[in-house]
């Protein structure tokens, strides 16, 4: 998940600020270092001991993501409605899992897609009484929000609730973690061709290559061992998620470059804001979902 170069903000858009630069890695290392230790410390416990803890870390942190994209967003002059969105992200993500652990005569799958509908709507009722100006650029706003955020990160509460969930929801994160350092590693020793070079400068074709390695390798040893299936679905589970992980960081390259801004936030020492370390884990969120409940016995579908 590499950083954008700032670019030129458009008409009546501010400039951000210039970052520091910490030289090819892009970040500070022994901020990121520490702060990602805290934050894998913290999904560790709750993922092992407390699994609806978890969910509400990962309900907290996209409440934080969607704040973030909202105050971005304010750049372009749209602005969501992000008090019913912050609301709904927390219930969409809850739910998802809640309704797997418990009989309460609805799938999961179900109660997911009513809380994202009921959110959605919300939105567009609390906007409603600053009149017609604006409206639709303001409702496009939200819906964004909502699609980008809670929509894709509810399918974490959707695996967790899945036979052997917590390895499920371990596998995934660690194979887009594993991409994520394959490209950093790959890319700081060997990189010089740029991957899209107008979107995500640092980004190399070596980095990627980088990134299908390790997230390959993992996803066997993790779908051969956690989840006890073959390793061919490890090779494809691991390029999916690779791949899919990538276009989710040049997904939020593209906000950013847009609204003319490098970082999301400066939340997360080293790392920038919340979006910045969800991005890939986002957009890979419902592949990962979808393979596992096709490929390996035990997904509710």
């Amino acid at each position: 998940m590499t950083t954008p170069e700032p670019s030129t903000p458009g008409p009546g858009i501010p400039p951000a600020p210039p970052a520091p630069d910490h030289g090819r890695a892009g970040r500070n290392l022994p901020a990121a270092i520490t702060v990602g230790v805290v934050l894998s410390a913290a999904l560790v416990v709750t993922l092992g001991w407390f699994p609806l803890g978890f969910q509400i870390l990962v309900g907290l942190a996209l409440a934080l993501g969607a704040v973030e994209v909202h105050q971005a967003l304010k750049r372009l002059d749209m602005h969501s409605a992000i008090v019913p969105i912050v609301i709904g992200t927390v219930a969409i993500v809850i739910s998802a899992y809640f309704a797997g652990q418990r009989d309460l005569g609805i799938s999961a799958n179900t109660l997911m897609l009513a809380t994202i509908g009921i959110t959605a709507l919300v939105t567009l009722i609390w906007r409603m009484p600053k009149g017609e100006q604006g409206y639709v650029r303001d409702a496009a706003a939200s819906l964004f929000i909502i699609g980008y955020i809670p929509l894709l990160g509810s399918f974490v509460g959707l695996m967790l609730a899945d036979e052997l969930g917590r390895m499920r929801v371990i596998t995934f994160i660690s194979v887009v973690a594993l991409g994520d350092i394959g490209g950093y590693v790959a890319g700081v020793l060997f990189g010089k061709h740029k991957m899209a070079p107008r979107i995500s400068p640092k980004k190399t074709w070596e980095g990627f290559a980088g990134s299908i390695l390790f997230g390959v390798v993992g996803a066997i040893l993790f779908v051969v061992y956690g989840l006890h299936a073959p390793f061919w679905v490890g090779i494809i589970l691991g390029a999916v998620l690779v791949i899919v992980g990538a276009c989710g960081d040049l997904i939020e390259s593209l906000v950013k470059r847009d609204v003319g801004i490098k970082d999301m936030s400066s939340f997360l020492p080293g790392h920038g804001g919340v979006m910045d370390r969800l991005d890939s884990l986002l957009v890979a969120a419902p592949a990962a979902w979808f393979l596992m409940v096709l490929l390996i016995p035990g997904g509710v579908g």
